[in-house]
Formats: C-alpha cells, sequence, structure tokens
C-alpha cells in the first residue's frame, strides 16, 4: 500500500513511519510533505495514492486550503493535536481523526476501518457525513483514559492512580505494576489491555515486557544496533532495551 505522509514535524513523521511499519511492513510512504503549497503541487502532479496521513497544522496554514486547490481522491487519515476540525475533516474523504500522541492502538484501529472498506486497498468512495458518525467521533474524544487500577499483593487490594505507577512489567502470565514508591502489585490485566486503556501521552510501550510511564524515565543511552537502552526508576530487575524499530516512535512519544 502506498501512503503519503503531510506532517511539518519532522520527529512525528518519523514516528508515523514507524507505527505504519509495524502495522504492516509492506506499506511504502512514497511521498512526505510539509507545508500546503508542496502538497497542493504534488497531487496536482501525481496519481493519488492508497491512503494520505495528514496532519491539520501545517508549516504554511491549515490543511484545509490544499483541498480549495485541488482534489484528493484517496482516504485520509487526520493525524492533529487539536479536537476542533473534526467536523471539517468529515466533510472530505476522512476515514479516521487521530489525536496526537498517536498510539499504536489508534492507529491500527483505523487501518484495520481502511482494510474493511476497500478490497485489496483499493479507494472506497467518500464515505457519507451523518450525524450518528459525528456523535461517534465526539464521544471517543470524551472517553477518559483509565486513571486508576485495583492492584494485589498477597492477600491485600489497594487503588494505584497513574500518577503513583512507574510501569508495567509482563513475566510469564503475569503483569506486574511498579509504582513510584518502589512497591510491586499484581493486575488483571495484560499489557495489550493496559497500552489501550492509559493515556498515550503518559505511557508507552518500550518492548513486549514494559508499559512505562513518563515519569520512570530517568535516562536514554544508545546501544548495540542502533538500540536505546533505558534506565527506569525504580530500576527493574533486567535491562530495558528497545528495538531499532520501536526508537523514532519512542522519541516521537518523548518530544511530544
Amino acid at each position: 500500500m502506498d501512503v503519503v505522509l503531510i506532517e511539518d514535524e519532522a520527529v512525528a513523521a518519523d514516528g508515523l513511519v514507524a507505527l505504519l511499519n509495524r502495522y504492516d511492513t509492506s506499506i511504502r510512504v512514497v511521498e512526505r510533505l510539509d507545508s500546503v503549497e508542496d502538497s497542493v503541487h504534488w497531487f496536482g502532479n501525481n496519481p493519488p495514492p492508497r491512503l494520505v496521513l495528514l496532519d491539520v497544522q501545517l508549516a504554511d496554514g491549515l490543511c484545509f486550503d490544499i483541498f480549495q486547490k485541488v482534489e484528493i481522491r484517496c482516504p485520509i487519515i487526520f493525524t492533529t493535536a487539536y479536537d476542533q476540525y473534526a467536523i471539517q475533516a468529515f466533510q472530505v474523504t476522512s476515514i479516521d481523526y487521530l489525536l496526537k500522541p498517536i498510539a499504536y492502538a489508534d492507529l491500527h484501529r483505523a487501518l484495520e476501518k481502511l482494510r474493511l472498506l476497500t478490497t485489496s486497498y483499493a479507494a472506497p468512495p467518500a464515505p457519507e457525513v451523518n450525524l450518528r458518525q459525528l456523535t461517534e467521533v465526539f464521544q471517543q474524544f470524551q472517553k477518559p483514559y483509565k486513571t486508576r487500577f485495583l492492584a494485589r499483593n498477597n492477600d491485600r487490594l489497594q487503588f494505584k492512580t497513574t500518577e503513583e505507577i512507574a510501569f508495567f512489567c509482563a513475566d510469564g502470565k503475569f503483569v506486574h505494576l511498579m509504582g513510584l514508591d518502589q512497591r510491586r502489585f499484581l493486575v488483571d490485566y495484560t499489557l495489550e489491555q493496559l497500552e489501550a486503556l492509559l493515556d498515550p501521552r503518559q505511557f508507552f510501550r518500550l518492548n513486549r515486557k514494559y508499559l512505562v510511564s513518563l515519569a520512570a524515565v530517568k535516562d536514554i543511552r544508545t546501544y548495540a544496533g542502533s538500540r536505546l537502552r533505558v534506565l527506569l526508576l525504580p530500576s527493574p530487575f533486567t535491562e530495558v532495551i528497545i528495538s531499532r524499530e520501536r526508537v523514532p516512535e519512542f522519541k516521537a512519544w518523548l518530544d511530544q
């Protein structure tokens, strides 16, 4: 699938490329643009891709200026830090509206929606705008992230707020919650469930074992093979290494 990425922040663009590759390594970003002017020129001189990832605020204005000058005849996923443009977004060929920082679970859901709407990634017709669809979008924005968890230590149950959590760690069939106070608990969630429930601005999935809070990240060091070693506090029992493929996404999370 060919994708055009329109984003004026290089770190955010690198993070989106990493997320796309995580979803499907066959996805090809054929062009990266950062302005209204360049986007108008590109779409005026090239066939449409299968998908556009489009930031709202670009280097020289709002992305909606593009549609006044050239027709984009393919599905669009909006990626923005602002929720007030959702109605305008659904007046063009938008299939989703994702708020930054973009979590993998959100982009995965949007790409699955595209897959269901198309056959072999063929571009679908522009979706109709209706009140029910817009209501669902705004309900999604208003849905709060989980702010506390019921955790247990032996026979003791305790509530832990997200502000008190350093990281979650998967250990076989169990997931442990480590507090900033260095106390360890068990929770009845998988890391995949937690990743969808937590605010992606505060928590990041480093690898298969660790989902960490920004408050717990104390140092970052380069590691062999273009990887990174993350030092957490409290310190876990093992080294926490980020793979080369996840490094751009991690840097985008830190740089939001």
